[in-house]
């Protein structure tokens, strides 16, 4: 798996996300967008400390399967409680993911596995 499959279930996730957003007529907060993506970038970075103990959890097909239905579940709950803040950092979140995803592969940034390399 690669990021093929990680732009999929991304592209899956996000359209569940604005499918809620159009259903519900919500808007999108800015503030919670670009946490959301920070949140990303965060994730990101700390992924990269050990890529491999990732990789290993992240190929198994349930753990997909359960990580894509947990996230489309928990967006479609925190729109009936508060819609803006979680369709804003969801969207926010995928959407930078995405981003994250097409840099790697066009390798305008390297692989996480060389984030943390030293020189010394």
């Amino acid at each position: 798996m690669g990021t093929r499959t990680d732009g999929v279930l991304a592209l899956i996730a996000l359209a569940a996300f604005l499918g809620l957003v159009f259903l519900i007529d919500a808007s999108l907060s800015i503030y919670f967008l670009l946490v959301g993506g920070v949140a990303t970038i965060t994730f990101e970075l700390l992924a990269a400390r050990d890529p491999a103990l990732v990789r290993d959890y992240w190929e198994r097909r349930p753990v997909q399967i359960a990580s894509l239905a947990v996230a489309i579940g928990g967006a479609a709950v925190g729109a009936r409680v508060v819609p803006v803040p979680i369709l804003s950092l969801c969207c926010g979140a995928t959407l930078t993911y995405l981003v994250f995803l097409a840099l790697l592969r066009t390798g305008v940034i390297p692989p996480l596995e060389t984030w943390w390399e030293s020189d010394a």
